[in-house]
C-alpha cells in the first residue's frame, strides 16, 4: 500500500544483493557483485536514505520482506529477486536489454543499467515511487470499476427475482433492498449478492 512520497528518511528500504565478502579473490565476477553492491549502499547513504536492512535472494526472502514491509525494493540483477509486492528497482551492469520485458512483466519499476552514480540514485528512486503509485491507482480505479459492476448486476439479479416472487414494481424492489442495507449496516450490492446465494442455495 505505497502511495508516492518525496525520497526521505522515513522511506524504508530494503536492498537485495549478493554478500560483500567474496571467498575467492580470484573470483572476478563475485567482486564485481560486490563493489556494485557496495556503491549502491554507499549512494544510498549519501543521498540519506532509510536502508533498513540488506537481504540474501534466498528462500526466506518473501518471508523477511513480509516481516520488514518496506516501502521500496532495489534489487541487484544477478540475485533474481523480482517477486516482491513493494515496488522494486532493479539495478545492473549488463547491457543486454533482453530481459526488460521480462522484469517489468514481473513488477519491476525501474530497470537501470550502470546507474550507481549516487546522484542518480535519489532521481531514480523518486520516478520508481511514482510510478509504482500511478500503476497502484490506476489497479484501484480498474478494480472499482469492476465491483461496481458486479454489483449493478447484483443488485439488478436482486430486483428482478423480489418484482417475481413478491409481485413488486421495480421501484418498490429497490427500496426494499436499499431499507435492508442500511438495516444491516451494508452494502447495497452486498444485500443483492447476499439474497441471491440463498436463493441459490434454498432453490
Amino acid at each position: 500500500n505505497c502511495t508516492c512520497m518525496t525520497m526521505n528518511e522515513a522511506l524504508r528500504i530494503v536492498v537485495v544483493a549478493p554478500d560483500l565478502a567474496v571467498p575467492d579473490p580470484q573470483d572476478q565476477h563475485a567482486l564485481r557483485l560486490a563493489e556494485r553492491s557496495r556503491m549502491l549502499r554507499i549512494g544510498l547513504l549519501e543521498n540519506n536514505l532509510n536502508l533498513v536492512a540488506v537481504l540474501p535472494a534466498d528462500s526466506f526472502l518473501g518471508e523477511r520482506l513480509a516481516q520488514l514491509q518496506p516501502d521500496l525494493v532495489i534489487v541487484d540483477a544477478e540475485s533474481e529477486a523480482r517477486d516482491a509486492r513493494p515496488p522494486i528497482v532493479l539495478f545492473t551492469n549488463d547491457e543486454d536489454t533482453t530481459h526488460v520485458r521480462d522484469a517489468v512483466a514481473a513488477g519491476v519499476c525501474a530497470y537501470i543499467v550502470a546507474g550507481l552514480a549516487p546522484q542518480r540514485i535519489r532521481p531514480i528512486l523518486d520516478v520508481a515511487m511514482a510510478r509504482f503509485a500511478h500503476e497502484q491507482a490506476l489497479r484501484t480505479a480498474l478494480a472499482d470499476a469492476q465491483t461496481e459492476l458486479q454489483d449493478r448486476k447484483a443488485i439488478d439479479r436482486a430486483k428482478g427475482l423480489l418484482m417475481q416472487r413478491q409481485g413488486l414494481t421495480e421501484q418498490a424492489a429497490y427500496e426494499k433492498l436499499r431499507t435492508t442495507a442500511m438495516d444491516k449496516g451494508l452494502k447495497l450490492g452486498e444485500v443483492a449478492r447476499r439474497m441471491l446465494e440463498m436463493v441459490d442455495l434454498l432453490g
